[in-house]
């Protein structure tokens, strides 16, 4: 099947929406389907055979984030050819309602659509306001996905319509493969009054909630004086560490960016991975993958953690922005390792269905399903859509 995927995020600053792209594509090529990815990108950034660049995306805040999209009419001159030039069978667009590449592609195709919604916002003013303008786009897609049942709450309340629910895909294989790094782990001397705390995601942003997770630190380190936080991802050091007390700084080390295998290498280290998120997270892929890496997860209790962790039964949880409460939950995984192995046990049941064997399975159902039915209703208008 030829397979046009767009993305309306740059490709050069890495995040969910990019990264679940770039996994199916490449889940999608290796079963012998033909994909195409387009994608904003900087001139310089050098890019999968799969991907081609739309042009430099302009950075808008939203959501809690800075999205990086690219709109206008050079963008919308580049999405016509590539849709001219791929002759897809099927279009695949995420988050159309967002003003970049996926609504400048629903405008200009005339063939089968199928778009992703992964944005759970309930009081989003932005998807509001937008709605109208969007609506034209809206009417051309033929089936709707959205990440989960949260992401689907949002579609249906600002924009109408409905969406099957399928997941973000992990490859659970190649994070549960991985080897632990030494020196990330707790040396058996620091098992008894220590332990390692690991935290991935882009660290300047408020809602990944590291801040939250420095105000319980002291009071982690008062109960387990070498327990340590090792910090993976892009930020400001220095800005994270302002407000920190001198003495419990020596206990964070940031490892900057890291690449994939580094970053399941972390999970398969670590005591606890803590996901402390405020808000804005509309499925929880972070927390997948690290069940995947076998690293017991404690998050905040945002409904879409709360899913994945099956209500607190694969991984523990604090509610959202408790600094006490995650010390606490924190300080009683350290100090329990059988409860951390039971969670690791629960974790790898847990994420099977996350795979890409079975989410993608899914996603080709829906591509089939749009493409068979646009083809019969052709038929039925004498050859015409």
């Amino acid at each position: 099947m030829r397979i046009g995927i767009v993305c309306p995020y740059s490709w050069d600053v890495p995040g969910g929406v990019q990264f679940h792209i770039r996994d199916l594509a490449e889940y999608l090529l290796k079963l012998g389907h033909e994909v195409s990815v387009l994608a904003p990108a900087d001139e310089d950034t050098e890019l999968p055979a799969y991907v081609q660049s739309a042009g430099r995306a302009i950075p808008v805040p939203y959501n809690g984030s800075v999205a990086r999209l690219s709109f206008g009419f050079l963008s919308a001159a580049r999405v016509r050819r590539w849709i001219h030039d791929g002759n897809f069978e099927v279009l695949h667009v995420h988050e159309p309602g967002t003003p970049s590449l996926s609504l400048l592609a629903c405008w200009a195709a005339s063939g089968p659509i199928v778009a992703t919604f992964h944005t759970a916002n309930p009081r989003s003013r932005a998807m509001l306001a937008g709605a109208p303008i969007v609506a034209s786009a809206m009417e051309k897609i033929n089936a709707r996905i959205a990440v989960s049942e949260y992401a689907r709450r949002t579609l249906v309340e600002h924009m109408g319509g409905d969406a099957v629910v399928i997941p973000n895909g992990v490859d659970v294989g190649f994070f549960s493969a991985l080897e632990p790094r030494p020196e990330w782990q707790t040396p058996a001397d620091r098992q008894q009054d220590g332990g390692t705390i690991g935290f991935v995601g882009r660290f300047g942003e408020p809602r990944k909630g590291l801040s939250v997770l420095l105000e319980a630190l002291p009071a982690i380190v008062a109960a387990r004086p070498r327990t340590r936080l090792l910090v993976a991802g892009r930020g400001d050091e220095d800005e994270v560490l302002r407000n920190v007390p001198g003495h419990i700084r020596e206990h964070v080390e940031f490892l900057g960016m890291v690449s994939d295998e580094d970053k399941g290498r972390l999970f398969q280290s670590v005591d606890v991975y803590c996901a402390p998120n405020t808000g804005g997270e509309s499925f929880g892929i972070i927390l997948v993958e690290a069940m995947s890496g076998r690293a017991p997860v404690l998050a905040s209790d945002l409904d879409a953690f709360s899913l994945v962790l099956e209500g607190g039964a694969a991984g523990a949880m604090f509610p959202n922005g408790d600094a006490a409460a995650l010390a606490r939950e924190a300080l009683a995984l350290l100090g329990d390792p059988a409860r951390r192995s039971a969670l690791r046990d629960a974790e790898s049941e847990a994420v099977r269905k996350y795979d890409w064997s079975v989410v993608a399975g899914d996603i080709l159902s829906v591509y089939e399903m749009v493409t068979e039915s646009t083809a019969r209703v052709t038929a039925e208008n004498g050859g015409t859509r």
